[in-house]
């Protein structure tokens, strides 16, 4: 049994999450961070002429991730990265980590969702330090299917069909995905669909090269 001071509790945890998120959302808008026209404007689909998208995993061995100039990258994540995210946390999640992820649910504060629903077509997400296009989403399926999906699992999950695997490798031992390139992108944890690849979105808020 719940006692009804636990219940008020519970409750007031809930709403006090439910502002401290509204909160962070109303500071960025004041930061002109949620300004969704000129961020339409800098993810504008990509054509089908633009990258291949889609097909069979690509696995990739440990030297992909051997030490280079900059961590496992040859260089730090851009200076302005999308959707508003931190530069320092992306810098740290790419470049110097192979286990480590930004906070569940942490996409939730940017405008990553108005993003994709206000886009007419797919989404290309761009490698923070390189800035080659390593995902498009959402492909053969809704964009509704694709933000719940990344909503219940805490991370924004792309399947087979929206990787760019010129550009993304599948660790062969671990699951670990990364960039061609050295960046840590997060993990492919399949479920009874296929693969799903669980990434950080401050690893993907890159501009094009």
């Amino acid at each position: 049994l719940i006692s009804r001071s636990s219940r008020s509790s519970s409750s007031s945890s809930s709403s006090e999450n439910e502002t401290s998120l509204q909160s962070r959302r109303s500071a960025l808008q004041s930061l002109g961070l949620l300004g969704i026209a000129p961020l339409l404007a800098s993810v504008a689909p990509a054509s089908a002429e633009d990258v291949k998208v889609g097909g069979k995993i690509r696995l990739g061995d440990e030297s992909i991730m051997d030490q280079k100039d900059h961590g496992t990258s040859a260089v730090p994540v851009q200076e302005n990265l999308r959707y508003g995210v931190s530069r320092k946390l992306a810098d740290k999640i790419s470049n110097y980590n192979r286990r480590f992820a930004e906070l569940g649910g942490y996409f939730q504060e940017t405008p990553l969702e108005e993003v994709v629903r206000a886009a007419n077509g797919p989404v290309t997400f761009y490698d923070s330090n390189s800035g080659k296009p390593l995902f498009q989403a959402p492909i053969n399926r809704s964009v509704d299917e694709f933000i719940e999906e990344s909503k219940v699992h805490g991370w924004p999950s792309f399947r087979d069909d929206e990787v760019v695997w010129d550009n993304v490798r599948v660790l062969k031992n671990s699951g670990e995905t990364v960039s061609v390139d050295g960046t840590h992108l997060g993990h492919n944890l399949p479920d009874k669909r296929g693969n799903r690849y669980c990434i950080n979105l401050v690893s993907v808020a890159g501009s094009p090269a």
